[in-house]
């Protein structure tokens, strides 16, 4: 049983998206299990169908107000570098209309449900692939894996729109008693889900590189701080949802294959800018190429 595992990773997912088209269109890789988390939740159900370019086309051309209904932060561009700050008036108003949040996400939503139409969504819930979203239940401190399954068409894409909501700085959901937010806040890569649902080999897309090339830059704002204090946090659960699924697969003698981003893509993957996604998306797929092409040309 082959599974195709996406990490989170915000507007870096465009990159995920190439790897995946590389493996899908030119490897011919099918996968009985896709498993995403927040961005990877996006990418899953496109390619079970095998819509690549329509999720390319979503992809390469977000931005900002794709995204939120209402943006916590300003984005200042000075001699090449991108500085964040808090939009205060659009937090002020998000507090005041009563949300526990500095941004919301609705568009978001609109957007999912825009993508995946009624009749896509019955095609994969009754075909024999499985496709698993990651949540991060608040309320009961775990983290929950929803399959395509268990729900109806309205219920699965708020499951899909809710592993994307890297709160604070979007939309926190109450639903069924429970507060649910950003599937990565507990679980980056669920590969140890993919082992415990039977895969046999894995192909896991990693949004981070394999090894740290970069020293931040000091913290400008309180905004920025709180910004490299998350990614520093999730970062730190990344790392350990690897080394966990590295040792449940050895335990069940499951092959993974790990596509990691060569390059730093971003300190910021909040920022949706469509000229760098499509970028990424072209070198995911060129990097996947690459990789499968160098692994083919060692003499056994």
């Amino acid at each position: 049983m082959k599974a195709l595992v996406i990490s989170g990773g915000g507007s870096k997912g465009a990159f995920a998206g190439g790897v995946a088209q590389y493996l899908i269109q030119e490897q011919h890789r099918d996968y009985d299990l896709y498993l995403g988390t927040s961005t990877g939740s996006l990418l899953v159900s496109h390619l079970a169908l095998h819509k690549v370019e329509k999720i390319k086309g979503i992809y390469t051309s977000v931005n900002q107000k794709s995204i939120f209904s209402h943006v916590p932060f300003k984005i200042k561009k000075k001699h090449g570098a991108v500085n964040i700050s808090i939009n205060h008036i659009n937090v002020l108003i998000n507090f005041f209309r009563g949300s526990k949040t500095f941004g919301e996400s609705l568009n978001l939503k609109k957007l999912i449900r825009n993508s995946i139409t009624e009749i896509e969504f019955l095609q994969l819930k009754s075909s024999p692939k499985d496709i698993i979203v990651t949540v991060s239940n608040l309320s009961l401190n775990q983290v929950e894996y929803k399959s395509i399954k268990d729900f109806s068409y309205d219920e699965f894409i708020e499951w899909i729109w809710i592993s994307c909501n890297y709160t604070p700085f979007m939309t926190l959901v109450r639903k069924n008693g429970c507060e649910y937010a950003d599937g990565g806040l507990g679980c980056m890569v669920p590969i140890e889900e993919a082992v415990k649902r039977g895969a046999t080999e894995i192909d896991a897309i990693i949004l981070q590189t394999e090894v740290n090339h970069l020293n931040k830059l000091p913290s400008r704002n309180p905004f920025s701080l709180m910004t490299n204090m998350f990614t520093f946090m999730l970062d730190r659960i990344e790392y350990q949802n690897i080394k966990i699924g590295k040792f449940a697969a050895n335990n069940k003698n499951v092959i993974i294959n790990f596509y990691y981003t060569p390059t730093v893509l971003t300190t910021n993957s909040l920022i949706f800018d469509k000229e760098k996604m499509t970028k990424w998306w072209d070198s995911g797929f060129e990097y996947a190429k690459f990789k499968n092409e160098t692994i083919n040309q060692i003499p056994v």
